[in-house]
């Protein structure tokens, strides 16, 4: 994995605009020979619009991903649910809080929190109602994984298009166990128990893992549950309980990640990609040794909008160990506002001073394909790679 040795490198976290067309023929029938032929070609050019910006360490954008309208936001936990069997869509209606009982195991229900807080917001602006019914996957049957082929072809894609714009290195994200459970929420009707539930979902998620490794690509885990669960369980947890809750599924993806080397994994956690408060998220400082367990090289976290930019000083507190590399989020989804370059510059500085230059790699706080519009998504982008630059310069001379 890339190090920022001469300069401070620049990624992000996956989700890039998609063209009209492809969103087009993901919502509507197309055929199967249509589609791989244009995926090929939007491949090729997302690759080159990175390089051309100034990214570093690209990716595919997701486009294998299927995203049907310029603002869907879930494509890329809920693909998964075209590539593994065992699910059956199903609609459940949202558990209102005063519903739990003494007792009862948590369970993950389709409201946050902060929904129920924010509930006039929420209503006004449609972002999601506390009544709104959630439409959530059944687990019905055994868990295995069946886009091998689609995979490799998307795969395939990405490395033609990589040697095409002569690219050394780009990543591939793929939704962690416990993300994947918490598209679930507390569906399961096949296995025994959480665990065995949990253990499925990892042998399946393996198959995925080793494919993107195995094709020579970095391998970006998308967790934003290790964190994000914390607001959506009910009976509410103390900080304990859902640390040990976070640990299990931590537990998990390591399991998955049996046989891949450390230094080709990077993982990524945030706090959802809406437009809201955010007054409920979970303190990194009390999940980062857990993160931390995490059989990764390198860490994505928010650093980039007014709830998490104060949380590079975890990093005072806490070491980072040895060989480790932190990507934080120094451009955010969270604002049309395009960052300045000095502001990038100076984030980035605030990581470099805490954990060492050579250790920071700067990046975004979330996917930006369907948060921004396409336009700005682009301009913060170069504004990542010209406040890099600035970075680079003062920490470099």
């Amino acid at each position: 994995m890339k190090r920022s040795t001469e300069r401070i490198l620049t990624t992000h976290v996956g989700s890039l605009p998609r063209p009209t067309d492809l969103r087009e023929m993901w919502a509507k029938p197309t055929s199967e020979a249509a589609l791989q032929a244009r995926l090929r070609s939007a491949i090729g050019e997302v690759v080159q619009g990175q390089k051309n910006t100034g990214v570093d360490i690209p990716n595919d954008g997701e486009f294998g991903k299927p995203m049907r309208s310029a603002v869907d936001r879930g494509a890329w936990g809920n693909y998964i649910f075209d590539r593994l069997s065992g699910f059956t869509a199903t609609s459940a209606q949202t558990i209102a809080p005063d519903m739990a009982k003494p007792g009862a195991p948590m369970r993950i229900v389709g409201v946050r929190w902060e929904q129920r807080e924010f509930a006039e917001f929420y209503a006004d602006t449609g972002l999601g109602a506390p009544s709104t019914p959630a439409l959530r996957p059944t687990c019905t049957g055994p868990i295995t994984y069946t886009a091998q082929k689609f995979l490799a072809e998307q795969l395939a894609n990405l490395k033609a298009a990589t040697a095409a714009a002569g690219i050394d290195e780009a990543f591939v994200s793929a939704i962690a166990p416990g993300s994947l459970e918490m598209f679930c929420r507390d569906q399961n009707t096949y296995y025994p128990t959480v665990e065995k539930f949990l253990e499925a979902i990892a042998n399946a998620m393996r198959e995925e893992y080793r494919a993107i490794v195995d094709a020579g690509f970095i391998l970006q885990l998308d967790d934003p549950g290790l964190p994000g669960a914390w607001d959506m369980l009910d009976p509410q947890p103390s900080v304990a309980e859902y640390r040990r809750y976070a640990a299990l599924r931590v537990e998990i993806l390591n399991h998955a990640l049996q046989g891949i080397p450390t230094d080709r994994v990077r993982f990524h956690i945030c706090w959802g990609s809406w437009h809201g408060p955010h007054t409920t998220d979970f303190p990194l400082r009390d999940i980062v040794d857990i993160m931390l367990k995490v059989n990764a090289q390198a860490y994505l976290t928010e650093a980039g909008n007014v709830r998490h930019e104060h949380e590079y000083k975890v990093w005072r507190d806490v070491k980072l160990p040895a060989g480790k590399i932190l990507i934080p989020g120094v451009v955010s989804h969270s604002t049309d506002l395009v960052e300045h370059p000095e502001l990038v510059s100076d984030r980035i500085i605030a990581f470099a001073d805490v954990v060492g230059k050579e250790t920071v790699i700067a990046g975004t706080d979330c996917g930006l394909g369907g948060r921004v519009h396409p336009q700005i998504a682009w301009a913060k982008l170069r504004a990542l790679r010209d406040g890099a630059a600035i970075a680079s310069k003062k920490l470099w001379g």
